[in-house]
């Protein structure tokens, strides 16, 4: 297990890349069939999903290939982790859907609720830290931001906060679900992905190639990256 988390070889970091971006998927699910609200970025895809008739994961990925194009005009550049992200976190969602069950009315309803809140939480921070480690490209939404970000060279927090509310009122007036897990999402995902990301031996370090370039550390050292939604 160490040599498959610590390897910079092209086809480990595959494997990774796209397992966490099923474990995402099935997450996102998770957190949907909670009932209790999700990310800003689902909240939207579910509002949409709902007006237009698609399911929830094709408005994702269709979502996703509207925020990458916006890309354009902010000069960035995808990766191939960002490729996948854009057209596969959508059709794993819809498989999570799909095999999760909505939860049953009675006793039970708010254990269940409860329970698919803080598993996909947990979940989501793992399949993060996974494909955060391939780095093979940030996903198309965290792309948007740092785009924004050096277009405008408002603040960091400034551009996420302004994105993140501006999508979540979108779903929301289209009919996402907002509730107390969109809250417990927005504060607590962060130290999530951190953990996960130490559990997981990830190194957001300067990348090897470039480093080695530079001739700051011996051949071999160092991991880099960012690949997020």
């Amino acid at each position: 297990m160490k040599a498959f988390l610590d390897s910079r070889r092209l086809p480990v970091r595959l494997v990774r890349l796209y397992v966490g971006l099923a474990a995402y998927g099935v997450a996102i699910a998770l957190l949907l069939r909670s009932g209790l609200g999700s990310s800003p970025w689902d909240v939207l895809s579910q509002g949409v999903a709902r007006s237009v008739g698609l399911s929830f994961g094709m408005t994702t990925v269709a979502v996703s290939v509207l925020v990458l194009a916006a890309w354009i005009p902010l000069r960035q550049r995808p990766g191939w982790g960002t490729l996948s992200n854009t057209l596969l976190i959508g059709v794993f969602a819809d498989l999570g859907l799909a095999w999760i069950p909505a939860p049953a009315d009675g006793a039970l309803h708010l254990l269940w609720q409860s329970a698919a809140l803080v598993g996909g939480l947990v979940l989501l921070a793992l399949a993060s830290a996974l494909y955060i480690g391939a780095r093979l490209g940030p996903g198309p939404r965290d792309g948007l931001m740092t785009g924004l970000v050096a277009r405008t060279g408002r603040p960091v927090w400034l551009v996420r906060c302004a994105i993140e509310l501006t999508v979540v009122l979108a779903g929301w007036l289209l009919g996402g679900t907002v509730g107390i897990g969109t809250a417990v999402f927005a504060f607590g995902i962060g130290p999530l992905i951190q953990a996960a990301m130490r559990l997981l031996r990830v190194d957001l370090g300067p990348h090897p190639r470039r480093v080695r370039e530079a001739g700051r550390v011996p051949d071999g050292q160092g991991i880099s990256g960012a690949a997020a939604r």
